[in-house]
């Protein structure tokens, strides 16, 4: 049974101020290190550990994405499309990750988690080395433009494949759902490399959506009784925090910097989670 200390409330608001930074900076909701962090560090049994980490990354949309909406960063018309299958992938997935045993719901996150590593990894070098192309093809209700800080200019983006980015939304609020990792670590690969989405215009767009699909399954776990209410409330209190400082780095650093970091601590927590499971 989890003892909330005033040790484990320090770490808590730590972790939560760098799950906020890190998921609304990158728009993946910081799930994919908050659930090996409470397995792994704490002890918390894998579904409470889902369950909090949807609450947070409800926390997370909600602190940022109205801020990006204002901003004209985030997509609206792609966001609320592909947010429908999102959602109900997520409730599909919170009601599945109910009957399966914690020891395999761990063995799926960490191989979940290699292939992740190394697309952001490849996807930040190749960031790092190729400057942005316009957009081209034929127009779409999808298409827009954003205000880059960091480039001083104003970037125009084209929308495409609006088809299988939508099936493969279904997947991403499945693995939201059922892992709960907000399944913006699979949106904004696919609004970015499927979509044509520029990274930026990528990450905002999924926090506007991860939210609604994280608050569907954050409702079947929290029915459940499995939401760890006293540690979910401290990291929601430091995940508020740190997603206002990460709107802050989203609009002035460079993503492919962010997104190299990122695929290293990825790759560190997949083998921890890896070995644990067995």
């Amino acid at each position: 049974m989890f003892e909330l200390t005033a040790l484990n409330f320090t770490a808590l608001l730590a972790f939560g101020v760098f799950i906020g930074l890190l998921g609304s900076a990158l728009g993946v909701g910081g799930g994919i290190f908050m659930v090996p962090f409470l397995v792994l560090a704490l002890g918390l049994p894998i579904h409470q550990a889902v369950a909090a980490s949807l609450a947070a990354i409800v926390a997370t949309s909600s602190a940022v994405a109205a801020v990006n909406v204002e901003r004209g960063l985030a997509n609206i018309r792609l966001g609320i499309t592909l947010e429908v299958t999102t959602a109900v992938g997520s409730i599909a997935g919170a009601l599945v990750a109910h009957k399966l045993p914690g020891g395999l719901l761990q063995l799926l996150f960490a191989l979940m988690l290699f292939p992740v590593s190394v697309l952001m990894f490849l996807k930040g070098r190749k960031a790092a080395v190729h400057a942005a192309l316009p957009a081209g093809g034929s127009k779409t209700a999808f298409d827009s433009a954003f205000f880059d800080p960091a480039a001083g200019a104003h970037t125009p983006y084209a929308v495409k494949n609006m088809a299988p980015a939508s099936v493969v939304s279904f997947f991403a609020g499945s693995l939201s759902g059922l892992l709960g990792i907000g399944g913006g670590i699979v949106q904004v690969p696919v609004m970015n490399l499927l979509c044509g989405v520029p990274m930026k215009a990528a990450a905002a767009t999924s926090n506007f959506i991860i939210g609604v699909s994280a608050a569907a399954s954050a409702y079947v776990y929290f029915r459940k009784g499995l939401v760890p209410l006293e540690l979910t409330a401290v990291i929601v209190a430091g995940v508020l925090g740190g997603s206002f400082l990460g709107i802050y780095v989203l609009y002035k650093v460079k993503s492919e910097k962010l997104q190299l970091v990122f695929s290293a601590l990825t790759l560190v927590v997949a083998v921890k989670m890896l070995m644990r499971s067995f």
